[in-house]
């Protein structure tokens, strides 16, 4: 392997095939930037195919709802995010929202439709109105499918399964990025004007994850090591609804359309929770509510509860959740037109990430961060339902057009330190490929997920956070020394998982030490010993970087505007 590495120029390098990768891909080739994306899988492979639900704009589609409005929708979404949300960001993206929509509509979007033709909404958890756009139960798949439909016309190029290795920086700038192409095994250079990291969440972090396999904290880990800083990563949210046993998502919609949750006592227990709310609370309430079910002997054996859904009708199940009848036939034999659903919660979403502007831009100049691997600081604490989708798009594009008026401007960099790069690079391929050491990648692995869903879950407390932190610090030096087994080149995936299991446990440290640092309980972070919200202390974002190899914790403000701080009550 010691030919010159293969080199690909490009004004704007991709890295992911998502939402936001795709959105942003649009935006770019049609203002005729030189656009590729790079990605770890087939786009249309992408975790956000799996996004179910809908996404959120004030349209008022809804009858008797007409009054809704982006500057309601922005309240919920800062309630929402217990008050840590940037409230300019979530202004951007409120008011942005309907004419992302109606944009993707135009596209082609087959939304599903009010008996007037418009885009039908139904209610998500912590909103005020019914403003949650939905295609049946399958709203990313159909959006990212007409985005890719949209991309086959236009001049962008594809890199599928490579998976990048480093970002490119010289005299403190990013110009381009590094790969191993799986198929052949060899590691490739894309000298580029700008880099946009797209790369989803970090949600294989967690033994019990919603998450594809393939969201592994690439994107975060990667911005860390080149000097870039991450925000709130101990904000991990978990969804209060995974069928139980496969941890497969099961929608918000369906408490949306009239679902409810039920302990083993044949309870509604939510009202002790959310009075008002009841089931469509925000995740934070309804996954802690269950939680404590289990642990106080109210859910089922085997830690679940039910979600119900036999009063809805065969009818209503068919038409706006086929998808998840379909899941519960095929992965718990279940057909929930007749019988209730088994569900726990499970690690749904990272709030926390690459710390950006409402421009994507990062402290790195020429390095762009979008979606859920950022954090422009719309959900805070917490995310509503239905926000997810939207972030992709309206931040996706903002991120490109900041770009396009960006590398408009700039020459193309040298390739020389690209080249470079996927040459030390190759190099350490072909060193991970010969080490002999005992340590299995699935062995280390397994004990990393199960070590944060333990001491970093939904309840937290600071001595098994000590505890959690010492067995990632262990980790880190068992994987040093792993190896991978299979030392061939080609579709070497006990390669790629050892990469991601390097970029994991990163992640993963920022994630426990900001979480050990924040003595209180706001969202989705909830300590045991420390059960209140203290704003005096920590109404402040966190902020993780590297120096000298280690993690530092540091504090940045929070931007206040319409909506002061006040006590959540649903």
């Amino acid at each position: 392997m010691g030919a010159r590495a293969e080199v690909h120029a490009h004004d704007l390098v991709i890295v992911g095939g998502g939402l936001t990768g795709l959105r942003a891909a649009l935006q770019a080739c049609r203002a005729g930037v030189a656009t590729a994306v790079v990605s770890k899988v087939h786009p249309l492979r992408s975790h956000s195919v799996a996004a179910q639900g809908g996404i959120n704009a004030a349209l008022g589609n809804a009858p008797g709802y007409e009054e809704d409005t982006p500057e309601a929708h922005a309240f919920d979404t800062v309630k929402g995010s217990d008050y840590l949300a940037d409230q300019d960001a979530v202004a951007v993206m409120c008011r942005e929202a309907p004419a992302a929509v109606i944009e993707l509509e135009h596209m082609g979007v087959v939304f599903s439709r009010t008996e007037e033709g418009t885009i039908a909404q139904r209610p998500f958890g912590g909103a005020g109105f019914p403003r949650t756009c939905y295609a049946a139960d399958r709203t990313g798949h159909t959006i990212l499918h007409t985005l890719y439909e949209q991309l086959m016309a236009a001049d962008v190029a594809f890199y599928e399964e490579f998976f990048v290795t480093s970002l490119v920086t010289d005299g403190g700038r990013c110009t381009g990025c590094t790969a191993l192409s799986v198929p052949p095994g060899e590691v490739h250079a894309f000298p580029a004007k700008a880099v946009l990291l797209a790369t989803g969440g970090f949600g294989r972090l967690y033994s019990r994850s919603t998450n594809a396999l393939i969201n592994t904290g690439d994107g975060a880990a990667l911005a860390l090591r080149a000097g870039a800083m991450l925000k709130d990563m101990e904000f991990v949210q978990f969804h209060p609804t995974s069928l139980a046993g496969t941890n497969i998502l099961i929608t918000e919609g369906a408490r949306g359309e009239g679902g409810i949750l039920l302990n083993r006592e044949g309870e509604r227990f939510m009202a002790r929770y959310a009075p008002h709310s009841l089931d469509l609370a925000p995740r934070d309430v309804v996954a802690r509510a269950i939680e404590t079910e289990v642990a106080e002997g109210r859910g089922f054996p085997g830690g679940y509860v039910h979600l119900d859904l036999t009063a809805l009708g065969a009818g209503k199940i068919m038409a706006r959740l086929p998808g998840i009848r379909q899941i519960a036939l095929d992965f718990a034999g279940i057909d929930p037109v007749a019988e209730p659903l088994p569900v726990q919660p499970a690690q749904h979403y990272s709030m926390g990430g690459i710390a950006v502007d409402d421009g994507g831009r990062t402290g790195v100049p020429g390095l762009y961060a979008a979606g859920e691997c950022a954090c422009v600081s719309v959900h805070g604490a917490n995310r509503l339902g239905g926000n997810s989708l939207l972030e992709t798009v309206v931040f996706g594009r903002r991120a490109a057009d900041g770009i396009i008026d960006a590398v408009n401007a700039r020459a193309r960099p040298d390739p020389g330190p690209a080249v470079e790069a996927a040459a030390a690079d190759e190099r350490r391929v072909a060193a991970l490929l010969g080490r002999e050491g005992e340590e299995k990648v699935p062995a280390l692995l397994r004990d990393l997920k199960e070590t944060m869903y333990r001491s970093f879950g939904i309840f937290r407390e600071e001595q098994k956070m000590q505890d959690g932190l010492s067995t990632l610090t262990a980790l880190r030096k068992h994987a040093a020394g792993a190896s991978v087994g299979d030392r061939g080149r080609r579709f070497n995936q006990a390669l790629v998982n050892l990469l991601e299991l390097e970029d994991l446990l990163l992640v993963g440290e920022t994630v426990a030490r900001g979480a050990l640092m924040r003595r209180e309980s706001r969202g989705s972070h909830t300590r045991t010993d420390f059960p209140k919200r203290d704003d005096e202390r920590y109404l402040r974002h966190t902020m993780a970087g590297l120096a000298d190899g280690k993690v530092v914790i540091s504090y940045a403000p929070v931007t206040i505007g319409t909506f002061e701080p006040q006590e959540r009550v649903y």
